[in-house]
């Protein structure tokens, strides 16, 4: 309970001050992104996504992508899609079609994940956590390894988080199961010292990208 009041306390201040220290960058982005994608919305028209305990949210994100972007892929290139759909959802930004002018950028320093803050301040999201999984992944990953729904259910005990324990571990360059593994040992593992440690580990990863796609 006291982990919990607490944890709540440093999400509602750590967003208010993520929110007024990135501002203009913010502004900016949204702007760029309205300017080099215009028939688009800002913000990418991201599916529900699991929340704690599986109840669905919208995540905040600035749009990166063409609109449309998962229809654009399959229609268009139907290879790099399955490559997509096999590689954990992912593809390297040198080979993404779907990427609007900047893109690389904004994801490389995960610029795009700053409106997250807000789904920090709804509640919806933390500071520190897993990463929000979609709905159709745990189910298609669910059928591919099995093994690993004891970790999932772990994983989604908690709320999804900005930053966390598989961002710090490589992000992208760490597979389904490992992925699944760390967001369990996480959720098993939480306390406000924990959560210390992996924010002060966040800024290197980002400066330095590792594990960005």
């Amino acid at each position: 309970m006291l982990y919990e009041f607490g944890k709540r306390i440093i999400d509602i201040f750590g967003a208010v001050v993520g929110i007024v220290l990135f501002a203009p960058i913010l502004l900016s982005v949204a702007i760029w992104v309205k300017i080099v994608s215009p028939e688009g919305p800002v913000f990418a028209d991201i599916k529900n996504r699991v929340g704690k305990d599986r109840k669905p949210f919208k995540l905040l994100k600035f749009r990166s992508m063409v609109p449309n972007g998962y229809e654009f892929l399959k229609k268009n290139y139907p290879e790099l899609h399955k490559k997509y759909e096999e590689n954990n959802y992912k593809l390297d930004s040198d080979e993404d079609p779907r990427l609007i002018k900047g893109a690389k950028f904004m994801r490389k320093f995960s610029i795009d994940e700053l409106p997250q803050f807000f789904n920090v301040l709804r509640g919806e999201m933390s500071i520190v956590g897993p990463r929000a999984y979609y709905f159709y992944e745990i189910d298609e990953q669910l059928q591919r390894y099995p093994e690993t729904r004891q970790y999932l259910e772990s994983a989604l005990k908690v709320k999804p988080g900005i930053t966390g324990l598989w961002q710090i571990s490589g992000r992208s360059q760490v597979g389904y199961v490992d992925r699944v593994k760390l967001d369990a040992k996480y959720a098993e593992n939480k306390s406000l010292l924990y959560d210390l440690g992996i924010v002060l580990k966040t800024p290197y990863v980002v400066l330095t990208s590792k594990g960005a796609c």
